[in-house]
């Protein structure tokens, strides 16, 4: 159940991250929380891209760092609205809604279940951004234990390549690519 506290409070920071990035016309088109992992969708008529991206995990994660409370409480619909809370469209709310807040980031109408802190989520970390749909995307992200895992195999995997190559890390990317060039240099002397 933590595991998924975390994945749902990190839909939430990720929402808002993608609001700061893409625009307020930006709205969740459904998500998936589960405990391994989380599936955000959202409408948007053109992929982030590697950079945005990047700067979507970096506002979430700025987020995570910043340590802060998670505020949760039930307030007349009316309030929490007039508060600027988001609300999924087309779902019907009674008269008494439930809120999750992130002080001066973000403020959900939601009855899902959280973290105490922002910092209890650990890293958040964006795997892949695809399209679903006209006009809908999907991001997909772990965190937490997960994140921290995945963190360690990529900096193993680093690592590995970097003494395979004999270039420092920073460098890997183009060993690799001189190497590619290389190798279509000799398939194309091979063919002649």
């Amino acid at each position: 159940r933590q595991r998924i506290r975390k994945n749902h409070t990190g839909t939430h920071l990720l929402h808002a991250a993608l609001r700061q990035v893409l625009g307020e016309g930006t709205q969740q088109a459904g998500s998936l929380v589960a405990p391994d992992r989380l599936r955000f969708d959202f409408t948007s008529q053109s992929p982030l891209g590697d950079a945005g991206i990047d700067e979507v995990m970096r506002i979430a994660n700025r987020e995570v760092l910043a340590n802060k409370p998670v505020a949760i409480a039930e307030e007349p619909y009316s309030d929490a609205v007039a508060r600027g809370a988001m609300a999924l469209f087309g779902e019907k709310y009674g008269d008494v809604v439930r809120t999750v807040e992130v002080e001066g980031y973000s403020l959900e109408l939601c009855g899902g279940t959280h973290v105490a802190r922002t910092g209890d989520i650990g890293p958040i970390i964006i795997l892949s951004e695809s399209s679903i749909g006209s006009g809908v995307r999907r991001i997909e992200a772990i965190t937490g234990e997960t994140a921290l895992d995945y963190i360690g195999r990529a900096h193993r995997q680093l690592q590995g390549l970097s003494r395979d190559l004999r270039v420092p890390v920073d460098e890997v990317s183009a060993a690799v690519g001189n190497l590619q060039a290389t190798l279509r240099e000799r398939e194309r002397e091979i063919e002649r």
